[in-house]
């Protein structure tokens, strides 16, 4: 059975929720890593593991440990990108899939974007987690569970 891995150091709070509702009404075997502890009902489908302070430390923990047809749900592109060359399945917590098709286009937007912002270009952030954002991904979620589990 296929794992759910969050990078839980940028996941909403309401994306947090559907995920461990999916994980424990599909039994699925789901971690949260970050680098600090994440709040979360006990459960037996749903663990917290929290890793050393660092820069990528969770990243590395993720990719160090996802298998091939586990599903990361992330919006670091750079994770995203690993675990895809893992053979893992990728979903933003907007409830976009990241694959082999588009995540080369999306790294080079974003590297491109932050070279605008270091030159001082003032380029705005990612737009607010709507209603919309969050039925999208639960929709996106529920499809891939019942898919692969």
């Amino acid at each position: 059975m296929p794992s759910l891995w969050v990078d839980a150091d940028a996941c909403p709070k309401v994306a947090r929720e559907i995920i461990v509702r999916a994980a424990e009404r599909t039994a699925t075997p789901t971690w949260f890593v970050a680098n600090h502890t994440v709040p979360l009902p006990r459960s037996k489908w749903v663990r917290s593991l929290a890793v050393s302070q660092g820069f990528d430390a969770a990243d590395d923990e993720i990719v160090d440990r996802i298998q091939a047809g586990d599903l990361l749900i992330t919006s670091d592109l750079p994770l995203a990108m690993a675990a895809i060359e893992r053979g893992a399945k990728v979903m933003t917590t907007r409830g976009e899939a990241l694959n082999e098709n588009n995540i080369r286009a999306r790294v080079q937007m974003r590297d491109f974007m932050e070279t605008m912002r270091s030159s001082g270009e003032h380029t705005g952030g990612p737009k607010a987690y709507s209603d919309g954002d969050r039925r999208e991904f639960a929709n996106a979620l529920d499809r891939w569970l019942a898919r692969n589990t």
